[in-house]
């Protein structure tokens, strides 16, 4: 093995947990940035962000008591934010129905725009749909994003629960 290799290998749980709760923490802020550039964010990727802050919490949790059941959670949250991100970049892409309730499918919204929604123009807010895609790179939305980083997150708790150092 190459030093860095070796050297990442014999990363103590502790470290490798933290590693995957602040990359979580990196993703909320990064919400929160592209929400204050002026992204605002639908429904969907609302509940994209619930999982996580949980699993922030579980790898501070997890660095300060060590507790065996908290990677094993960690996996399942990250599992559950990677689900959301593929749900949600497949109701952006049209491969299936999102709920009625954020999308232009929903009744009587075929076709209308989120500004067709808003009962005057003068409003500054608008609704966000959720089968829209309002930021993408390289083809792939926000939600596509967040799949891929809680799959590498899922990995992370993964190593950190198999970890013995």
């Amino acid at each position: 093995m190459t030093p860095m290799i070796n050297t990442l290998t014999r990363l103590p749980r502790r470290q490798i947990a933290l590693l995957a709760g602040f990359g979580s923490l990196g993703i909320l802020l990064g919400a929160f940035a592209f929400q204050a550039a002026g992204y605002a964010p639908c429904a969907m990727c609302l509940w994209q962000r619930w999982p996580h802050a949980i699993a922030f919490g579980l790898g501070i949790l997890f660095a300060l008591t060590r507790f065996g059941f908290i990677p094993p959670l960690g996996v399942l949250t990250m599992g559950i934010s990677a689900g959301l991100g593929l749900y949600h970049t497949g109701v952006e892409r049209d491969w299936w129905e999102g709920p009625t309730s954020c999308t232009s499918a929903g009744d009587g919204l075929s076709g209308l725009s989120g500004m067709d929604l808003l009962p005057s123009a003068s409003m500054d807010a608008s609704l966000v749909l959720c089968d829209e895609v309002v930021w993408d790179l390289f083809g792939l939305s926000m939600a596509s994003y967040n799949a891929l980083a809680s799959l590498a997150f899922v990995a992370l708790w993964i190593w950190a629960w198999k970890s013995r150092a």
